[in-house]
């Protein structure tokens, strides 16, 4: 059986800041056309901040479309054309203050394939020199620093439920188990 389907036309319904929103056809597997909503976002990225003492940085704030407050790893939007990398360097100053250095590309996860196409690349950083936090003007965060272990005891609980988080804490897991 053809998975792969090929796109027809494309027809934009909105344009925004961040997403835009478009309305395709499709034809699947077996000749048919059909309707497929597309939301395009620039992607972006998730790091994990480790300092001297095995705590990594968190960040709390409000999401807006959730209509809760989240407990999640510092994150952000890639802008157009950026490097991943120079995204990642750049938020965690920007949130945390700090600057990253060795920095370790874990992946990247895709979260929500079925009508989206942001993709996070993923990011493992030590703590570097402060310089201060530099956020959006729209932008309130609480920060606070837990162990993995706590983390992962929060996941568990649920009271983190946020995509990136629990994919990089499970990494970040992995990649000190086997030491790497």
């Amino acid at each position: 059986m053809k998975l792969k389907e090929e796109q027809v036309s494309a027809e934009y319904v909105f344009r925004g800041k961040i997403i835009n929103v478009r309305c395709d056809k499709a034809k699947i597997f077996d000749g048919r056309i059909v309707d497929r909503e597309v939301v395009e976002h620039p992607g972006g990225v998730g790091i994990a901040l480790e300092d001297d003492e095995g705590r990594f940085f968190m960040v709390t704030q409000y999401r807006y479309a959730q209509e809760q407050i989240m407990l999640e790893y510092p994150a952000g939007k890639k802008e157009k054309g950026e490097d991943p990398l120079t995204t990642a360097k750049r938020e965690i100053v920007e949130e945390t203050g700090y600057e990253g250095r060795d920095f370790v590309y874990l992946g990247n996860m895709v979260p929500t394939p079925a009508y989206d196409t942001e993709v996070i690349e993923l990011y493992y950083a030590r703590t570097g020199k402060y310089i201060g936090q530099h956020l959006d003007d729209d932008e309130s965060i609480r920060l606070s620093r837990l162990t993995l272990d706590e983390i992962t005891e929060k996941i568990v609980k649920g009271e983190i439920n946020d995509a990136k988080t629990m994919g990089m804490t499970f990494l970040i897991k992995e990649f000190k188990e086997r030491n790497q």
